[in-house]
């Protein structure tokens, strides 16, 4: 009895001194993301999952304290997309593909997408849609059973009979039934309340609404709005009351100031706003994301024969007649900015190309790299545990090569990704 009661104390004290085991980060260069400034030879210490200091200078290691060098690089927060689709990607055969695939298969290509994002830098993301198996994916990589980033998951989106969401348009009558809540479809405020607990049950952590028409759903109009006020209302209500903020995919101007007005913590896209829409947003407190790499991606694969459903080409070239003009006002005008991207719309792990679109437009280095930081931890109310290098956060970092405050290109070579104090890329 003896002997087994001294191997129990040593196994337990090998387990906590593993759990105190430390690394260093000597970091050449450190984005302070709180006060959009760049520090210079810096030490992040990392324990567990958590930073414990951040330290000047490049701290000596003691006994059983790791170092990784990253001295020629500059560190900073693991970057947060608001808008993926994390199911799939594009492709011709997208649109035949609820037809050729079974669930697992989508798993599977889920399980890679989630990999290929977080060796990109971005170790956490929400994932606006998809068919439920998100919900799977985000509970497989928060168990360590997948390698991808932290998911906070709409599972399947809402929208109206015809809308952007109708999983159905474009099916023969004989396939298209009548969807309804359950399958993310509503025509009433009842039918609103109704779907947003369905989400919930389903374990969504967020829900997305499609306020207006869509360019890639096989339908005519891109920009109408889709739902009636009192259904925007409801939703945002039954969302609040279930713990759950609500992202609004929008194009068109009424749908999107509908759901400003009912409101909604983002409105995705924002193709077609106006002026007095962004007035409105910054009035209610409303962030815009942005998505400006679909916008690009899809202009450029609509010159290719076949690649979209016809239907769908008219969209796109109207969005895209519009959406630099947009997106040009809107910075002027200083709405809030969050970043993402829509990836899924274009392939999965260039998400950092989204940088270089939006200083293009005119947002600086800094306010796009605080937007894909602090800004989305705000929005996500992980604020205190995500977006910026503090003692007691999440150690969710990663370096780049480069000074991406001087060059904004360098965001796309992402060298060291460490997400909860474990390293993925060195």
């Amino acid at each position: 009895m003896k002997k087994i009661f001294l191997l129990l104390l040593a196994l337990f004290i090998s387990t906590i001194s593993f759990a105190q085991e430390t690394t260093l980060l000597h970091c050449g260069k450190l984005i302070d993301t709180e006060n959009g400034t760049v520090l210079t030879e810096r030490t992040i210490t990392v324990q567990g999952n958590k930073i414990i200091a951040i330290d000047k200078g490049y701290t000596q290691p003691k006994k059983n304290q790791a170092v990784v060098d990253l001295t020629s690089k500059t560190v900073m927060p693991g970057l947060i997309d608001m808008h993926v689709h994390i199911e799939g990607e594009t492709s011709p055969k997208r649109y035949i593909e609820p037809f050729t695939k079974n669930e697992a298969d989508v798993a599977y290509t889920a399980g890679e997408i989630a990999k290929r994002t977080l060796m990109a830098g971005f170790t956490t993301v929400r994932d606006l849609g998809g068919s439920g198996v998100n919900v799977s994916l985000r509970n497989a990589i928060n168990k360590g059973t997948v390698d991808g980033p932290r998911i906070f998951t709409a599972e399947k989106a809402i929208g109206t009979t015809g809308g952007h969401a109708d999983p159905t348009n474009g099916y023969k009558k004989e396939l298209m039934g009548d969807p309804g809540p359950a399958e993310g479809v509503i025509n009433s405020p009842a039918d609103a309340r109704k779907a947003v607990r369905q989400r919930y049950k389903n374990g969504a952590d967020v829900i997305k609404i499609t306020a207006t028409g869509g360019v890639l759903s096989v339908s005519k109009n891109g920009v109408n709005p889709q739902f009636t006020q009192e259904e925007i209302n409801e939703i945002v209500k039954t969302a609040k009351e279930y713990g759950m903020s609500v992202a609004a995919h929008a194009h068109g101007i009424e749908g999107m100031q509908r759901a400003i007005k009912g409101g909604v913590t983002t409105i995705e896209h924002g193709s077609l706003m106006d002026k007095e829409t962004a007035m409105l947003m910054k009035q209610y407190g409303t962030y815009l994301v942005p998505t400006l790499s679909a916008g690009r991606y899809v202009r450029q694969q609509a010159d290719i024969p076949g690649y979209y459903p016809d239907i769908i080409i008219p969209k796109i070239m109207k969005v895209d007649a519009g959406i630099r003009q947009t997106m040009k006002m809107v910075a002027d005008e200083g709405v809030n900015i969050a970043f993402g991207t829509d990836a899924g719309v274009f392939p999965h792990g260039e998400n950092a190309k989204e940088f270089i679109y939006m200083v293009e437009t005119g947002w600086s280095e800094m306010f796009s790299i605080q937007s894909a930081t602090i800004t989305n931890a705000k929005v996500l109310d992980m604020q205190g545990q995500l977006g910026e290098l503090k003692e007691g956060y999440l150690a969710d970092i990663i370096a780049v090569d480069g000074n991406p405050t001087k060059d904004i290109s360098t965001m796309t070579s992402v060298s060291f990704v460490m997400k909860n104090g474990v390293i993925y890329k060195k």
